[in-house]
């Protein structure tokens, strides 16, 4: 196996940086921070960082097919033209739950956009249980519900055969398994493929190399880990130099560079004086596998 390194190539600090997104038309990662209500975009060339502020915590960001992103913000889906920096809303969802917001999303196979919800928490530490939902944008701009009684509807992909969705419910501490039909966009016959162990703390974002496997963000355990579908044991954990990891994607000219967004929030000053480089985003090379392109939303 080739050397890793890790590098900090995002040094303006997210409060919760989440859902990094490969872009290979503009060389850049796309991003956002979800408390500091922006979506980032990064290129990897000039090495600047451009952000387009919205009006409500937006939870993901994918690509269009057309141009310009999918996003899913407070309780509704939106599309963002960069260059207007203009939020065009498509659905509202969950207007009876005003504590509720999205959270983790991306674009299936076939172009649909999955993302999901999870209740804010009220006080430190408290949230209400199971009031998220996991929902896909078809590209007719209707919305079906796939899940319900979610507690924190995050990381999510799918097998390299589309066959298998995988997804996680970050208070389950476990990545589950669904059989999925990409012809209709259906999930069906839950079943756990992964219970997080003690140390790991809290599963986040997700994503799959080009070999089916799956990377874990792990969220207050300062690493990601890659697990193995066909046998639901974790096979390699990588380290990073700060501990509340959240996301991660492949990305790069040949996608064989892992981008690893980071958060400061939930950090109290004795933990930041610890962790210099909390809420940075982190390139990891060398790790002997590649991604595969993200999917557009087609409409």
């Amino acid at each position: 196996m080739s050397s890793i390194k890790i590098e900090s190539v995002v040094k303006e600090k997210n409060r919760m940086g989440e859902c990094p997104v490969w872009e290979e038309r503009e060389n850049a990662l796309v991003y956002v921070d979800i408390n500091s209500q922006k979506v980032c975009r990064w290129n990897s060339v000039t090495n600047e960082v451009h952000s387009v502020s919205v009006d409500a915590r937006v939870g993901s960001v994918a690509l269009r097919k057309c141009g310009g992103y999918v996003i899913a913000l407070g309780t509704r889906f939106a599309f963002l033209n960069w260059e207007t920096e203009s939020v065009a809303t498509i659905a509202e969802l969950e207007q009876d739950k005003p504590n509720n917001r999205f959270n983790d999303g991306k674009v299936d196979p076939k172009g649909r956009f999955f993302a999901g919800t999870m209740a804010e928490e009220t006080e430190p530490g408290v949230r209400a249980r199971h009031q998220g939902a996991l929902y896909t944008l078809f590209p007719d701009y209707s919305v079906v519900k796939q899940l319900d009684q979610v507690d924190i509807s995050n990381g999510l992909d799918w097998s390299l055969d589309h066959r298998t969705f995988f997804h996680i419910d970050s208070l389950a501490y476990a990545v589950h398994a669904f059989d999925y039909d990409v012809h209709t966009g259906k999930i069906a016959c839950c079943k756990v493929l992964y219970q997080l162990e003690k140390e790991e703390q809290m599963p986040d974002g997700m994503c799959i190399d080009a070999e089916g496997k799956l990377w874990v963000a792990c969220i207050d355990g300062g690493r990601v880990i890659r697990i193995d579908p066909e046998t639901g044991k974790r096979i390699q954990t990588v380290k990073l130099p700060a501990s509340r990891i959240t996301s991660c994607c492949f990305g790069g000219k040949d996608y064989s560079e892992m981008y690893v967004t980071s958060a400061y929030d939930g950090l109290d000053k004795a933990a930041l004086a610890k962790e210099p480089q909390a809420g940075e985003i982190f390139k990891i090379t060398g790790l002997g596998v590649k991604g595969i392109p993200q999917y557009s939303y087609v409409a």
